[in-house]
This record gives structure tokens, C-alpha cells and sequence, in this order.
């Protein structure tokens, strides 16, 4: 499994497929290029760059995207690509084994209602990462190798993430949700999971891949 981590929550997974996980407007199109199958975690343009998806089915019309139901109606464009799955459901996409957990995205604030939201564990035959997207869900009864922690946003504060990185557990973790800091927060932030997370962490430039 190579992973490589693209700008803010999108990763681009590669093994005997290619499996894109949130290919959102912050993220590079690049990320899309010869991608088997798309995994979205909730519908905001951070995370679904629609136009980005058209493209993409266009070049490769067997692309397959997998959505929460309650995403459907923002990939009508590409609605003969999409597959809709519930928390719970285990699948195969570029290869991989999936499996979706949560099923809400974290609170923004109260006046603001929540939306759906899917954790995707993604495994083949030797190794494991989790996505969470934009929720702290712990995806209960499983071990997880890599996690990507979502390091910044509206909704959290870095407690909840230390917290979250914490009872998740796992062998290393990695920066997600990153692509509102600038180099001033990167420094506090980065520091803390460091010394606090309970894990090996890092942050990783978009373009870096890990083995």
C-alpha cells in the first residue's frame, strides 16, 4: 500500500488499484489522474470537488464512486458512477477492503445541522489506514496501523483531536484537515501531537508518499 497525502483531506491510496479518498476543491486534480475507484467521506467542497469528479469520470468512464445516500443528489452529474453505502457496509473498491464507520459529521455548532459523514478503514493484505473524515470516529473493534487525524477545523479544537489520536491508538498517525494553518499554527499544532498524541506523528508537505 503507498499512500500519498495531497493538500488538506485527500489521499490517493495505491496497490494492485488506485483508490482516491476525498478529492475536495483544496486538493490537487492530480490526485484523480488513473484512479480506480473514489471514495467520498460527506458532501462539502473540501472534501467533493464536483467539477474535479465530472472530470474525471469523462477520462475514465469505469471510475467508481462511493457516497453516503444522503450525498447522492451532489453527484447526479456522475450518477452512473456512484455507489451509495450505510455506516457498517463492507466492500471492495480498487482492490481494497473497505469499511464504513460513523455516519454523522462532528458538531460545527448547534444552530448549524449535522450531515452525514462516513470513516472509511481501507486494508489489503498487509497494512491498514483509517480516514475519519470530518468526525472523530473511533472505529471500534479494530486495530488501526496509520491513522490520518484531522488537525484543524471549524469544528474541533486540538484536545479533541490529542483525544481522538489517543483512543484510536495507532501505530503511527498523520495530518489531516489541514489546509486552513499557516506555518505559525503548523509549529503549535505539530508540537503538541508530538508530545501528546501517544503515537508516532507527523505532518507530510502534499506530494510526499509513504511505503
Amino acid at each position: 500500500m503507498q499512500i500519498t497525502k495531497f493538500t488538506h483531506s485527500c489521499l490517493r491510496i495505491e496497490g494492485d488499484g488506485v483508490l482516491v479518498v476525498d478529492p475536495g476543491v483544496f486538493s490537487e486534480r492530480a490526485a484523480l489522474t488513473g484512479a480506480d475507484a473514489v471514495l467520498i467521506t460527506h458532501e462539502h467542497p473540501d472534501h467533493l470537488d464536483v467539477e474535479a469528479v465530472i472530470e474525471a469520470v469523462k477520462l475514465r468512464p469505469d471510475l467508481k464512486v462511493i457516497v453516503h445516500p444522503d450525498v447522492l443528489p451532489q453527484t447526479e452529474p456522475f450518477a452512473a458512477a456512484v455507489t451509495a453505502v450505510e455506516p457498517g457496509a463492507e466492500f471492495t473498491a480498487a482492490g481494497f477492503t473497505v469499511r464504513a464507520f460513523g455516519g454523522q459529521h462532528a458538531v460545527i455548532h448547534p444552530d448549524i445541522p449535522r450531515i452525514a459523514n462516513l470513516g472509511y478503514l481501507i486494508s489489503d493484505a498487509t497494512t491498514n489506514l483509517y480516514h475519519p473524515g470530518d468526525s472523530f470516529h473511533v472505529p471500534e473493534g479494530e486495530t488501526v496501523e496509520t491513522l490520518f487525524v484531522p488537525l484543524h477545523a471549524p469544528w474541533a479544537k486540538i484536545s479533541e483531536t490529542i483525544d481522538f489520536a489517543r483512543t484510536v491508538h495507532p501505530e503511527r498517525a498523520f495530518a489531516l484537515h489541514d489546509g486552513l494553518l499557516n506555518d505559525n499554527a503548523f509549529g503549535i499544532y505539530n508540537g503538541m501531537m508530538e508530545r501528546l498524541s501517544g503515537t508516532r506523528y507527523a505532518r507530510l508537505a502534499p506530494g510526499t508518499t509513504l511505503g
